[in-house]
Parts: C-alpha cells; structure tokens; sequence
C-alpha cells in the first residue's frame, strides 16, 4: 500500500532552532502566533533570575538522585557561561526562541548536548516563570526602597535646615493656618514613609517559593522544595501548587505600591508646580530642572514635575492593566498571565525615573523665605483666636461662630483682624480683653502645637528623628 493510500501521512519534520513543546504537532505555528507568542522584548531581563533558578534546581536533582555529580557541576558551570554571554551582550536569539526560558535551555543544550536536556526534569514553564519574577521582584523592592530612601533623605535635609521658616497652610488650596515650611514639606516624607512599609510588608509577604510546583499538580520526583527555599532565599513554600502557578498577587500588589508611589509623587509635584509660580514664589526650581518654551523667551517651565505626575497616570494603567488580566482567568496557569511582565516592568522603570528626577529637584530647589512669610496674613490668626476666647470659658462652638464675625467685620472694612478695636471685639464676645494681642504672633502660636505630629519646632525635630530612624533601617536592610 503506497503513501497515497494511506493518507499520505508523513512523520513531521523537526523545525529549526530549539523548542521546548511541540512533538505532538504536525503543523508550524503561524507566523502572526509566533510573533503574539514571543515574550523576549520584556522577559530576558529575568536571564540572571533564570539562571539563579536553574542552578539552584540543578542541584535539588542532584539531590534527588536525578543527577550525578559531575552532570551537576557541568550544568552549574555552563549556566555560569551563560550568564558572561548575557553580560557581554553575546547572545544571540533565534526566530524559534520565544522566550527568556527557551533562549537559557537552547544554549545549555548547544553547551553540554544531551545532558542540559534534562534540567527540565520536572519543571514546568509554569513554576519557572513565576520563580524567576519572585527573585526579580526581590531585587526590585531593594531598588524602589533605596531610591525612596534617597528622597525622603533629601526631604528631611531640606526640612532641616528650614526650620523656623513659616508659610500658609493650605485647605483645598485655600489659606487654612500658619505651619513651618519644613512641616508641610514633611508631610510628603511621611507620605512616602508609608510606601516604604508597604514595600517591606510585600518583601516578607511575596517570599515563598513556588519552584517545585510544575505545571499544576507538583512533583513527583522526590524535589526537595524546602531545600530549594533555603537555596533561594525564600522563606517558606507555597502551599498549593495549582495556586502557585496561576498566583500573581504579587505582582499586582507590587504595581499597586508602584501607583502608590507615583500618586504620592505627584501630589508634591503639584504642591512644587504652584509654588513655583510668579504669584506665589515660595520656590525657585534649578535651571537643570526646568525648560523654555521654543516661542516665549522668558519661560521656564517645571517640565521635571509636569513629567512626574503625567507619568502618575501611566503607572496606575498597569494596575489596571494586570488586574483586568487576571479577573477572567480559570484557575492554575494561563497564557494571559504572559503579560504581567510587560505590567510590571513598566512600572518600576517609570517609577524609577520618576524618583531620581524627585531627588534632584528636591536637592537643588532654592528657598525663598521672605515669600513665604510675607505670604502669612492676619485671617490665618483666626483658628487660635477662637483657641484664645475657649481658653477664657467660651465653648469652641460659640467660639467659632464669635470669630467668624470678627472675619466678616474685618472684611467688610478692609482691614485686618489685629486692627479692629477692643471695644468693637468685647461686642462680639465679651470674653474678648487687652491680652488678645498677644495671640498676634504667628511664630509664637504655632510653638503651641507640640502634640506628636503637629507644627511646632519640637514636633518637628520629632518628625525628623522618625525619618533618620527610618533611613538607617532602610540602609541596614539594602
């Protein structure tokens, strides 16, 4: 019987380069399903984290009794070669290599042949890839928490060497009381203080180990997983491996601290871009900060800011992004989950360039004292006029509404609060005498808000010892 008669099936023909699946297909993949398929512009950023990981596995086989000595000390030093290759930017993809983990293998293969084969033993794809984003992202935290480190540094430096300078405190961005410029400008440390602990929460959080859980249904190979943990550097295991494979909580609870970050961040570049204006003036931003405009000669732009909190909402997107991704998912494993990678990366890498540019903004911008205090006027006395008559038995409420027509009357003539007189404010309230004038002195009231967190020198120098507690924390764990 010829070929013909039998349906004229052929035995496929291997395709060129190196696969990691494809044995029971007769057909190639579509040229346009390759291309979709293809993750290497975003994960061969993970061929260290690959690496690492297929060490560390090479010698769990080993310990197994999958592997003898000597094949593990070859894999070991051929993945090290692999890696000077990565380093000296001498590797070179192929059309068939679809991603950081084919590319690894396919040169292990070229290096030791049959041998680097069978480092997959037992390892999925699925285990390895969330694997290798765990150690990245391990390394990401460090990164994100120094560059926060750096800044709120350079906050608390600026901070400290203001204090005493006084200024407005805003309420929806109307005059509200008298602070120190160092308490407002801490309010943003604090901020990002908050950031800082929900990195270190997800860090602890993130560390178990999912390596060992194969496709979905774990290993059967005696794999010591808590071993691998330990080798690692992770904490513990995951404890469900259909769980493992399909879990990017992590990365989506990462993107979201991102968001954080950058929300945080954008709201002091707000607060910088109106500062900076003509009419307020309370800060000069450096030349190496700021731009010109190619028609108006006198401009000077706050381009590094407008930049940090348009790239806010490109941050967020991701969250979005990945979240939108996951939610339709069944459970374990789905290729959707390729693209949290491309969520990820992103945004770490704009939120990096985000707070380099903060830190250099911060360390360079320019003070203006004389503004800032000449920007205090008598209605910002009004909140600790009403303190004043509390403290001559009127109830805050009544007290309240006393100053309020104080406000109202001054207003109406044009003139300031200090200057109305005596008699006129003992019509008001009579709880109203002669000492009121001492309540006139902006420095001098706001000493009086000495509670933990408050305004005062004392709370301030609080604030700052919290912050330097911090960056000696955040130094010892970098």
């Amino acid at each position: 019987m010829t070929d013909k008669q039998q349906g004229n099936q052929e035995e496929p023909k291997p395709s060129k380069g190196y696969q990691l699946w494809g044995g029971r297909f007769n057909e190639k993949s579509n040229e346009a399903m390759i291309e979709l398929n293809n993750s290497l512009v975003h994960d061969a950023r993970l061929y260290a984290d690959d690496l690492d990981a297929s060490k560390a596995y090479a010698e769990a086989l080993h310990r197994a009794g999958h592997l003898k000595d000597a094949e593990r000390d070859k894999l070991v030093k051929s993945l090290e070669l692999i890696r000077y290759d990565w380093i000296e930017r001498l590797v070179k993809f192929l059309p068939t290599d679809e991603d950081v983990h084919t590319v690894n293998e396919r040169l292990l293969v070229e290096i030791t042949g049959e041998l680097g084969k069978r480092l997959h033993t037992g390892r999925s794809r699925n285990d390895q890839v969330v694997t290798d984003m765990k150690l990245w992202l391990r390394k990401a935290i460090r990164e994100t928490l120094g560059r926060l480190r750096v800044l709120i540094k350079s906050i608390a430096e600026q901070a400290e060497s203001h204090l005493g300078v006084l200024m407005p405190g805003y309420t929806h961005l109307q005059r509200a009381q008298p602070v120190q410029f160092s308490h407002w400008l801490l309010s943003h440390a604090f901020a990002l203080r908050e950031d800082c602990l929900r990195l270190g929460e997800l860090r602890d959080r993130s560390n178990v180990l999912p390596l060992g859980s194969g496709a979905l249904a774990g290993n059967p190979l005696g794999i010591d997983r808590l071993w691998l943990a330990e080798r690692l550097g992770f904490a513990n295991v995951t404890g469900n491996s259909m769980h493992a494979v399909g879990d990017r909580d992590f990365v989506v609870d990462f993107i979201y601290c991102c968001s954080m970050i950058s929300l945080h961040l954008s709201r002091l570049a707000e607060d910088l871009i109106i500062y900076s204006t003509k009419e307020f003036d309370f800060i000069r931003l450096a030349d190496e900060f700021v731009s010109g405009s190619s028609l108006m000669p006198q401009k000077r732009n706050p381009d590094s800011l407008e930049l940090i909190r348009g790239i806010s909402g490109l941050i967020t997107s991701n969250l979005t992004g990945i979240m939108m991704t996951i939610k339709g998912t069944p459970s374990s494993y789905n290729k959707d989950l390729q693209f949290d990678k491309q969520y990820c990366f992103q945004a770490f890498d704009k939120l990096s360039q985000s707070l380099n540019v903060a830190v250099g903004v911060i360390q360079t911008m320019t003070v203006h004292r004389h503004q800032l205090e000449s920007a205090l006027s008598s209605d910002l006395l009004a909140t600790d006029w009403a303190y004043y008559l509390v403290k001559k038995g009127v109830p805050f409420r009544e007290a309240h509404h006393h100053i309020g027509r104080v406000v109202s009357l001054a207003e109406h003539r044009g003139v300031d609060i200090t200057e109305l007189p005596l008699g006129e404010l003992q019509q008001i309230c009579k709880a109203f005498g002669s000492d009121i004038a001492s309540v006139a002195d902006y420095a001098v009231n706001l000493q009086k808000y000495d509670v933990i967190g408050g305004t005062s020198t004392a709370s301030i120098m609080e604030q700052l010892r919290l912050l330097k507690k911090l960056d000696k924390e955040l130094q010892q764990q970098s």
